[in-house]
């Protein structure tokens, strides 16, 4: 009986990998039901920057804070990138 409970919890839970620009791995098991905004902060504030400064994608696609891994249909192990936001485009030019 105790396997079967453990079971279904295990079903109710995923682990993700959120990989940086720089290849640094950072692991995560959440709810499938839980919006990935947690994810999104721990992750943030694991690295000691504002989230408004990284961008999360799932399969090319960027990830809204309301999203789930249910909803994403994401599997055991995926992968979720992140990259700094870039910000400007202004450029000085001397002349």
């Amino acid at each position: 009986m105790g396997d079967a409970a453990e079971s279904k919890g295990d079903e109710n839970h995923i682990n993700l990998k959120v990989v940086g620009a720089d290849n640094s791995e950072v692991h995560f098991k959440i709810k499938k039901t839980t919006q990935l905004r947690k994810l999104k902060q721990a992750y943030a504030d694991r690295q000691g920057v504002p989230l408004n400064s990284l961008r999360f994608l799932f399969d090319g696609q960027r990830i809204s804070d309301e999203m789930s891994p249910k909803q994403l249909e994401m599997e055991e192990s995926d992968v979720i990138e992140v990259y700094q936001e870039q910000t400007g485009g202004k450029t000085n030019s001397f002349v």
